[in-house]
């Protein structure tokens, strides 16, 4: 074990550096290239809808293939073991929600953002305005995420050890997220999602059929080692190093779970992706494209992760600069030396940045469109004005995430984006499903559900161990909670589908039943979408 402990943690600072930059010049001189200077905001939201459902699934694959997958649950993996690996059991299963409930409907009703959908057959104003107070909140809390990671692995990768450095190259990735987004809106975004996805698929494919060699071929042997190199041992191998020791960490996992099945097709950047193909039969077909993406890459992670515990070590992960986050560099260091770590490490960076380009452009979107020219202007904004008002706000977005990429350094970048997951799913999903499929559904059972999913998670949030009471709180100084469990999304989820119905069954203003004949034929035909 001690051999293991002597890793050497960043290989090449310089070379990590300078083939990120590499990326970056290239993917933004792509982004500039494909842009038709998005005169209109169908352009700048959705890409004039001109994606093909292969592109389209692979961008959205990449739009859910973070820093959480890569970073986060290799990590988990090599020191949980078994529970670590359940993160992308969840989300892997939680596409079939958006293709068999969510991606079609959403498709044919809204236009540009999820607002549309929610506010298509309610009162305009106060509904859109609650949508983008969801999209926004939630968009920061995965924002979060992305940037903890950033922080880790520039930590990791770049020898940079001290807060004032880690903030610093923080803010230099928060600034080139941004610029895709100026520069590219949703056409380069996409395209940096295409190229990143395929990056990081070749590269986890590749590493992890290479490992699987390294033990000749046999898995079993690979996990073998695995279990003599982590402090769990057999354990390792079997449920219930994190979850299931007790009746409540059991329930944290059916929570945990329950927001990972049921957040992904409510999140406000992968609901908008549904916006940039042709047609409902090409967004089925993003749908299955980014599955057997998804599936490809979390078979590759398996394997990545126990072989980090196998030739790094559990201990020596996470006393790494960036903790459980570090598992894949680290592992690429001790197999491939310098170069490998370099090229992982742009994968990673790219990866990180193409995410939360892909987050600014759904926040902004949300606020210019929702709020500035559905709320503000009334409907009556001019589309120039309102791409400005959308790129101003990225640029306010983009200062947030960097903050709160300093704030939240440190954190399991999994963990993070399951909160942001269960926000999704508490404010967004029962709305959508309400919304989509039942007459009586009003505003006013709009707005109870989504602002009574949003308050309470954020509350139990708040409340939980997640903020603090533990050594692994975000403040560990004090201890202010009295929620038990980590994720909020058994308590929130169901609750924000009990205050749609009271708030539907208790309004004096019922539905307006032509709207919603407009809206069932046009989910199911796509008769008049996206006019």
């Amino acid at each position: 074990m001690t051999s293991q402990l002597a890793v050497p943690a960043t290989g090449s600072p310089t070379l990590n550096l300078s083939v990120f930059l590499i990326f970056v010049f290239i993917t933004l001189l792509v982004v500039y290239k494909v842009t038709n200077r998005n005169q209109t905001t169908a352009d700048y939201y959705a890409a004039g809808s001109a994606f093909t459902g292969m592109q389209n699934g692979i961008a959205m694959s990449g739009d859910f293939l973070s820093a959480a997958s890569f970073l986060g649950i290799s990590g988990a993996i090599a020191v949980h073991g078994y529970d670590g690996f359940l993160y992308s059991v969840g989300w892997l299963v939680a596409w079939l929600v958006a293709l068999l409930l969510i991606g079609e409907r959403v498709r044919n009703t809204g236009r540009f953002t999820m607002g549309d959908v929610m506010a298509f057959r309610m009162r305009q104003r106060p509904v859109r305005a609650a949508a983008a107070n969801a999209t926004l909140v939630i968009t920061f809390f995965y924002m979060l995420a992305q940037m903890a990671g950033a922080g880790g692995l520039i930590a990791l990768l770049l020898n940079v050890h001290t807060r004032g450095g880690q903030a610093l190259l923080i803010t230099g990735v928060g600034i080139v997220m941004v610029l895709y987004v100026l520069v590219g809106g949703m056409k380069g975004t996409t395209w940096v999602q295409i190229i990143k996805a395929g990056l990081l698929l070749v590269c986890v494919t590749f590493i992890s059929v290479f490992l699987i060699g390294k033990f000749g071929f046999n898995f079993s042997a690979l996990l073998e080692q695995a279990t003599q190199n982590s402090p769990l041992g057999e354990r390792l191998l079997q449920p219930g190093s994190s979850y299931g020791t007790d009746a409540t960490s059991q329930l944290d996992f059916v929570s945990l779970a329950l927001s990972l099945v049921l957040g992904i097709s409510s999140l406000p950047h992968v609901l908008m992706r549904f916006y940039t193909v042709p047609s409902a039969k090409e967004a089925r077909s993003s749908v299955v494209w980014c599955s057997w993406s998804m599936f490809t890459f979390y078979l590759g992670i398996l394997v990545v992760g126990y072989s980090a515990t196998a030739l790094v070590g559990s201990d020596a992960i996470v006393h790494a600069p960036g903790g459980e986050n570090s598992a894949a560099p680290l592992l690429a260091f001790r197999i491939g030396g310098v170069v490998l770590l370099g090229i992982v490490s742009a994968v990673a960076f790219a990866t990180i940045l193409a995410v939360v380009a892909g987050l600014t452009l759904a926040a902004s979107a949300s606020f210019a469109h929702d709020v500035y020219a559905n709320v503000i202007r009334r409907g009556k904004a001019d589309p120039r004005s309102e791409i400005r008002v959308a790129r101003l706000t990225a640029i306010v977005i983009g200062f947030l995430a960097i903050i709160g990429g300093i704030v939240a350094d440190g954190q399991n970048v999994a963990f993070l984006v399951s909160l942001a997951l269960a926000l999704a799913a508490s404010a967004n999903l029962p709305t959508m499903l309400y919304t989509l499929y039942w007459k009586r559904f009003n505003t006013s059972g709009t707005l109870w559900s989504i602002y009574g999913g949003l308050v309470s998670s954020l509350v139990l949030i708040l409340f939980s161990p997640v903020v603090s009471g533990t050594p692994t709180s975000i403040i560990t100084s004090v201890d202010f909670h009295w929620f038990p469990l980590t994720n909020p999304g058994v308590v929130s989820i169901p609750l924000s589908f009990v205050c749609g119905y009271l708030g539907t069954v208790f309004s004096r203003h019922p539905a307006d039943p032509d709207k919603h004949a407009e809206m069932e034929v046009r989910a199911l035909t796509g008769i008049g979408a996206h006019r």
